[in-house]
């Protein structure tokens, strides 16, 4: 009896562990699917395949690696780190340096400007046209924009 609940458990085992690696396959045929959604007849070979590795005693790495050399990277869905796979991985971080690079160069020039027009000011020298014109507006308070605005508007 023992040995039956024995068997039992390293079946349920087997069986996880072969459902864990099928979701992390993506099927050659479907692209989009994993081979444990997928109901083509490569998924089912593939998923019988991984079943048949794991009771002949191939640990989890060894059938990823397994089925990397015969299907390629793309068969996985979590490609690994390397330089192939260095620019997809880090381009989104390089884009939002790039982004945030150019925001904050924008804030310190629009700061810089304003700071000198102000120094300009105390100082007693003439601003430019363009310069009084930023100074108007970074003084002036935006107009309210609540219900007596377009109620206004409405009435006239």
């Amino acid at each position: 009896m023992e040995n039956k609940n024995e068997e039992v458990t390293t079946e349920r085992v087997l069986e996880a562990r072969a459902r864990n690696i099928s979701h992390n396959v993506r099927c050659t045929e479907c692209g989009s699917q994993s081979i444990e959604d997928s109901q083509a007849d490569v998924a089912v070979l593939l998923r019988k395949l991984i079943r048949d590795e794991l009771r002949s005693g191939k640990s989890d790495k060894e059938i990823f690696q397994k089925l990397e050399d015969d299907f390629g990277e793309t068969v996985l869905y979590a490609p690994k780190f390397d330089m192939q796979t260095a620019a997809l991985w880090l381009s989104p971080l390089f884009f939002a340096g790039v982004a945030g690079g150019i925001w904050a160069y924008g804030r310190y020039r629009q700061r810089t400007n304003v700071h000198i027009m102000t120094l300009n000011l105390v100082r007693g020298v003439a601003l430019t046209p363009k310069e009084k014109e930023t100074m108007l507006d970074l003084l002036t308070p935006p107009p309210s924009r609540g219900a007596s605005s377009w109620w206004r508007k409405w009435l006239s």
